[in-house]
């Protein structure tokens, strides 16, 4: 036998280790940073579009003071317009990312947001986005109210809040799976301001009848959870104390209702006054309280927004207020409510600048039930 042929065969195998290359390691960290925001994401975040679009409403009545406007309010005039360009820029860049965010949620996420409908606070924040883009449109200084453009952006947003409506409401009167008096919270609130807001919006662009119709559906249901609220039913002790903040709303829905009205009957008559007290007195109420909140403000949590909001649509009474009395008091208030506003909305940017990691909690009390 030949020697070679008794030899043992060795063979070599060389493997590929296949080199990740920094590119696709880039893209896998961002992927994985977006799938997990989109798990923690919840319609709650909105809070933070409903701050800054109403400081965009805000900023653009006061630019627009009338000739015959007080010297104090006449002093806003003086503000370049760039930066009423720049913050409304700022509430449409942070509410479209929201939006846009929130759209992948439901494509990728969509039994959270299946249980965030069915969770007794994560409905009503259903109503925020709309209502921010119905700010929006309101202090859109490219869209006039008596466009084509500013029609069928009224009816975009509109529609799906009249839906959310006859889904909540009906829940509501039928004594369907959650009646009023087991779910009624602060944030229920937000389901009639979403009507009051369409209103004004209607009644920007002439249509008198559509903005009658919704201020008369949202102040019927806001009567009612006004009544459920105050009386303090089992549904009222659900909130955690984390979400106290969402308390401000209490005195936002008459101050809408004021400015919903004011656009209505063309002027701050004495049912608008009497909304815009009634919100003024729900202020002092919950200021001079400030133990409620004490356990909220431990650490920062993006239930800090709902402040800003409710205070910015109660200083937006305050202007029409002050334009309709002309007097050195109503205008005293305003200056503060205006103050307090924008000093709030501020603090929040900053805070929110500082805290960018504990925006997105995994225990967020906001998802549990």
């Amino acid at each position: 036998m030949d020697a070679r042929n008794s030899e043992p065969v060795i063979e070599i195998v060389i493997e590929q280790t296949a080199i990740p290359s920094p590119h696709r390691s880039s893209l896998s960290i961002i992927e994985q940073s977006l799938i997990s925001i989109l798990a923690r994401l919840h319609a709650g975040y909105f809070r933070i579009s409903l701050a800054l679009c109403s400081q965009a409403l805000l900023w653009k009545i006061l630019g627009e003071s009338p000739d015959d406007a007080h010297a104090l309010r006449r002093m806003f005039r003086m503000l370049p317009s760039i930066a009423f360009v720049l913050l409304w820029s700022l509430a449409l860049f942070s509410l479209a990312s929201l939006s846009l965010l929130y759209i992948l949620r439901c494509l990728y996420h969509f039994e959270m947001v299946k249980a965030e409908f069915l969770h007794h606070v994560g409905v009503n924040y259903l109503f925020a986005p709309w209502i921010s883009w119905l700010l929006l449109l309101q202090s859109s200084p490219f869209i006039t109210p008596k466009t084509m453009y500013y029609l069928v952006l009224w009816w975009v947003f509109v529609v799906p809040v009249v839906v959310l409506d006859v889904k909540i409401y009906g829940q509501w009167f039928t004594k369907g799976k959650r009646f009023l008096s087991a779910v009624a919270n602060p944030t229920s609130q937000l389901s009639v301001i979403g009507n009051l807001v369409g209103a004004r919006a209607a009644a920007e662009m002439g249509w008198r009848e559509s903005a009658v119709c919704m201020f008369s559906l949202g102040m019927a249901h806001y009567l009612v959870l006004f009544v459920t609220l105050y009386q303090r039913l089992s549904g009222g002790n659900s909130l955690p104390a984390m979400l106290r903040p969402v308390f401000f709303l209490f005195f936002a829905a008459p101050s809408v209702a004021s400015l919903a009205w004011d656009s209505i009957s063309g002027r701050f008559d004495n049912p608008a006054k009497m909304l815009f007290f009634l919100s003024l007195f729900l202020f002092l109420s919950l200021v001079s309280r400030p133990s409620l909140f004490k356990k909220s403000m431990r650490k920062f949590n993006v239930a800090w927004w709902a402040y800003s909001f409710p205070l910015t649509v109660l200083a937006l009474a305050s202007v029409d207020y002050a334009q309709e009395v002309k007097g050195f008091l109503a205008h005293g208030v305003m200056l503060v409510l205006l103050s307090l506003s924008v000093l709030v909305s501020l603090a929040l940017m900053v805070f929110t600048a500082l805290n960018t990691k504990m925006l997105f909690l995994e225990n967020d009390p906001y998802v549990k039930p």
